[in-house]
């Protein structure tokens, strides 16, 4: 009777302890940090301010993620193998072409790349696969300083998650223009000072065939990097650049 019972059970047990086991490594891996390489350094903007220091805490809130900042392109190489989600917001010239080099493997290997701000910039002439393959375009200038509008084009993806539908900040407003060698972007958000005034990406992801590539225009200075809103988005981008 006792072994009829025990053979009869048996499968409801087996089931229950992978049910748990599963569930178990599934909380593990989502509990897991994010590793994120932040990259500073340049002109016009206070890199160590807002992506060291605020965008560093934003990040590291509750665990998320652990994040290391460097001011030197070149020490990219010493943190690369250990990152999930670099984030580039640097204007400062990236010349090392081991440096360079690392960048595109990281984005071949399926990794996760968030290109902010100043990193969207045309700034290395010598080096346009950056821009081509890795932005899908670029910027080469922006409104002055002020308040803009961005809204939400698209609310269904995972970048937009908790954010609201319109939302008002100052910053820099930049004119980012897809290149059509590029491998082409999905525009999540875009801004625009007035109905009649021409309309630019200020959120999207680059149609990259291994990485997940973000590209937020934001983030000039505490007026965006302060903001809640802001906030959200930058932790939506790393979750969903670093596959989470």
């Amino acid at each position: 009777m006792y072994r009829f019972l025990i053979y009869l059970l048996l499968p409801t047990l087996l089931i229950s302890l992978t049910r748990c086991k599963t569930s178990s490594n599934a909380t593990a891996k989502a509990g897991k940090p994010i590793r994120v390489l932040v990259v500073g350094g340049g002109t016009s903007h206070n890199f160590g301010m807002w992506y060291r220091n605020v965008d560093g805490q934003t990040l590291s809130r509750d665990g998320f993620a652990t994040v290391n900042y460097v001011g030197d392109p070149d020490s990219m190489l010493t943190y690369l193998p250990q990152t999930d989600v670099l984030y580039l917001s640097n204007n400062r010239p990236i010349t090392n072409p081991a440096v360079r080099q690392a960048i595109m493997d990281h984005a071949n290997a399926g990794k996760g790349l968030l290109i902010a701000h100043a990193a969207m910039w045309y700034n290395w002439k010598d080096w346009p696969e950056y821009n081509q393959n890795l932005v899908s375009g670029g910027t080469r200038k922006h409104d002055k300083y002020g308040p803009f509008d961005v809204t939400v084009t698209d609310t269904q993806h995972p970048i937009t998650k908790g954010v609201e539908q319109k939302f008002s900040l100052k910053d820099e407003r930049y004119y980012y223009i897809p290149d059509p060698a590029g491998p082409g972007i999905t525009v999540l958000a875009s801004s625009s000072l007035s109905p009649s005034d021409p309309v630019y990406p200020s959120v999207f992801v680059v149609n990259h065939p291994k990485a997940r590539i973000v590209g937020l225009a934001l983030g000039h200075d505490a007026e965006s990097h302060n903001l809640p809103v802001y906030q959200t988005l930058l932790r939506n981008s790393v979750a969903w650049a670093g596959r989470r």
